[in-house]
């Protein structure tokens, strides 16, 4: 091929001259300005690679011997290690599990404490509606979410219709999620746009609007 050399079998190729530039380039003298950069940046080498003394060993993570250090790595704490080796260790079902019993909580919960029968006197637990008397955008979501371990979907949606419309789709996320994680199925997962999301969040602001509005018919959406 063009460029390359040509030997014969019996004579090896020699090494090409260090000091001949391919494609019939000249080096530059010792005069030219690339010469003196170079004389201006060995200097600076050698200042950096004087600080190590000789034999002694580089530091981790160097470029090169002698060069300095420009980043080391923090030691993690002892907490940080700790999460660490548990969470490599922990079988691959611990995490979903764990998911699991916080949502097993969250029912029990609503189950024991039964929110739809609290005393009418009662102080409100959302600190919002306690101090304005204001529903926030949550208010609701456990009575309608005891509404719903009941199968009283009308009274659910009269809590909170958003937390009912959004609870299937939750529902099945965790379900693809941990059968996932813990078990490798392949189940199909809800995929949500940003734009969905956008729109899913703008309802929930009017939403939480419209429902402290003192006239018919939102006023029905107050609890």
């Amino acid at each position: 091929m063009y460029g390359e050399r040509v030997t014969s079998v019996d004579r090896p190729a020699t090494a090409p001259d260090p000091h001949t530039e391919p494609h019939g380039h000249v080096q530059p003298e010792s005069g030219s300005p690339s010469h003196a950069h170079d004389h201006t940046l060995a200097p600076a080498f050698a200042h950096a690679g004087a600080h190590t003394p000789a034999g002694a060993p580089e530091a981790p993570g160097a470029p090169w011997p002698g060069y300095p250090v420009a980043y080391q790595p923090v030691e993690a704490d002892r907490f940080t290690r700790m999460v660490l080796r548990l969470h490599a260790r922990a079988p691959r079902w611990a995490v979903p599990l764990a998911a699991l019993g916080c949502v097993g909580l969250g029912i029990a919960y609503a189950l024991i404490s039964d929110p739809t029968r609290s005393d009418p006197d009662a102080a409100p637990t959302c600190l919002l509606k306690l101090t304005t008397g204001l529903d926030c955008p949550g208010c609701g979501g456990t009575r309608a979410l005891w509404y719903v371990l009941h199968g009283d979907l009308p009274a659910a949606a009269r809590h909170h219709f958003l937390f009912v419309f959004a609870l299937p789709f939750l529902a099945w996320l965790f379900v693809a999620w941990a059968g996932n994680r813990a078990f490798g199925w392949k189940l199909p997962e809800v995929q949500f746009s940003p734009k969905v999301i956008g729109v899913f969040l703008a309802a929930w602001g009017v939403f939480s609007v419209v429902r402290n509005l003192p006239w018919a018919p939102f006023t029905s959406l107050y609890v």
